[in-house]
């Protein structure tokens, strides 16, 4: 059985602590990525930070690949669809606390930037050079 993504687990996750903290979650999203529908003229830098509070959205879903919702930009209902590896993170606007996602990660690999792979470990140092003898004045 293939190993299943995390990240849809870990954004529900840290959008329902935030909602219980009181605090107003937010997802920065990476618009320029393939199946991102959001309202472009609010994008800045190929990137978009969506309220994702239960007062800004309507039915949000976070599926196992994607998030869905509606919402109002400028008064102008909007449907919402992000892939979820378009989801560089998730924080708290009040707190900044939150979750940042590897860029690149997708699929089993994804996760925090603190699980990402990460490279090798160096290779073990070289065993010393045996010491040389000495001769030590005695008197």
């Amino acid at each position: 059985m293939p190993e299943l993504s995390r990240r849809p687990y870990l954004l529900r996750a840290m959008h329902e602590w935030m909602i219980d903290c009181g605090h107003t979650p937010h997802a920065i999203v990476d618009a320029t990525q393939e199946g991102v529908q959001v309202p472009m003229s609010f994008v800045n830098e190929g990137r978009i930070v969506l309220n994702l509070s239960p007062s800004a959205t309507q039915a949000l879903l976070i599926g196992p690949d994607v998030m869905e919702f509606n919402a109002r930009f400028s008064g102008t209902s909007h449907y919402i669809r992000v892939p979820l590896n378009a989801i560089l993170g998730i924080y708290a606007r009040e707190t900044g606390e939150g979750m940042v996602f590897a860029e690149d990660a997708a699929g089993p690999s994804d996760g925090p930037e603190g699980d990402a792979p990460r490279p090798p470990p160096p290779p073990p140092p070289k065993p010393a050079a045996p010491k040389r003898p000495s001769l030590t004045v005695v008197k």
